[in-house]
């Protein structure tokens, strides 16, 4: 899509008492969501490329759109087990690197504030970290896979 034609739309939804904005075309699909600051705009490429988030301004405000994790893509897990979800929309990665070791295999124990993976979008890195210790139990993205706001990524116990 034309990037003015993309400027076009978000000042518009900025404008107008519009909350939400969705528009399909040959080339992908773009989501605009109006937040309580400035629009955040979701575009969805139709080739295999991962989702990509653009927000209009230099800093990115904090997701407030959110996708709810479907029940099937939650793991099976006891209530002992606490789920890390994806904080926005991006591409995951286990590792640095693609040749660097990954942050955290099935077994592994890690402490609140260690790095579990990271999340690319908008070709910024953004290393997510664990917000409870314990074991991991379970990854549940792949590597290089695109994930949705709430996208479940790791199961700790």
């Amino acid at each position: 899509m034309d990037l003015r034609k993309l400027k076009t739309l978000i000042d518009l939804v900025s404008e107008s008492n519009v909350s939400e904005l969705e528009i399909t075309e040959a080339e992908g699909k773009v989501r605009i969501v109006k937040s309580s600051g400035a629009p955040v705009v979701m575009a969805t490429p139709v080739a295999t490329t991962p989702a990509v988030v653009a927000a209009p301004v230099a800093a990115m405000p904090a997701p407030v759109a959110a996708a709810p994790a479907t029940a099937d893509a939650a793991p099976a897990a006891d209530t002992a087990s606490h789920v890390v979800k994806s904080p926005m929309v991006g591409t995951f990665y286990r590792s640095a690197s693609p040749g660097a070791r990954p942050f955290i295999e099935l077994g592994s124990v890690v402490k609140e504030g260690d790095t579990i993976c990271i999340i690319e979008a908008m070709k910024i890195l953004n290393e997510i970290e664990a917000d409870k210790s314990g074991t991991v139990v379970q990854i549940l993205a792949e590597n290089g896979q695109a994930v949705e706001y709430g996208h479940p990524l790791v199961v700790i116990e």
